[in-house]
Parts: structure tokens; sequence; C-alpha cells
């Protein structure tokens, strides 16, 4: 399992709620609740920190690999 760093943690914060986040297991999660309740989670890949918010991860990750790499080069 990737382990976030606590120096990384102590300032990192969920785009949704502004709060700090706490690792469990492969992701982290707001410590305090969203408008509907309930607390966000993020996936962490490579030991990476991917903070989307939930309705902008999957659009993330629909788009293909490439797409972000800028122009192709002839």
């Amino acid at each position: 399992m990737p382990k976030v760093s606590p120096e990384l943690l102590s300032i990192l914060r969920c785009p949704v709620t502004g709060s700090t986040l706490v690792q469990e297991g492969e992701e982290l999660v707001a410590a305090e609740a969203d408008a509907t309740g309930n607390k966000p989670r993020y996936a962490i890949q490579d030991g990476i920190p991917l903070l989307l918010p939930p309705e902008l991860r999957a659009a993330a990750d629909a788009a293909p690999s490439g797409q972000h790499d800028g122009p192709a080069k002839a």
C-alpha cells in the first residue's frame, strides 16, 4: 500500500470540504462530510493523491491517456 508522507498529509486539504485528509488503505478520506453528508474519497496512484472532486474524476478517467500530452510532434 502506498503511504502518503505525514508531511504531505499535513498540508493537503479536501478540495470539496476544505477539511484535512486521512489515509484509509489506498485512499484519502476527508475528515468532514460534504453537503450531501458523505465524506469525499480520493484515490492514490503511484504514491500521488488524485485530488479531483468526484464529479471530475469520472471525466478524467474516461479521457484518453494521450489527451493531455500536448500537440503531436512530427
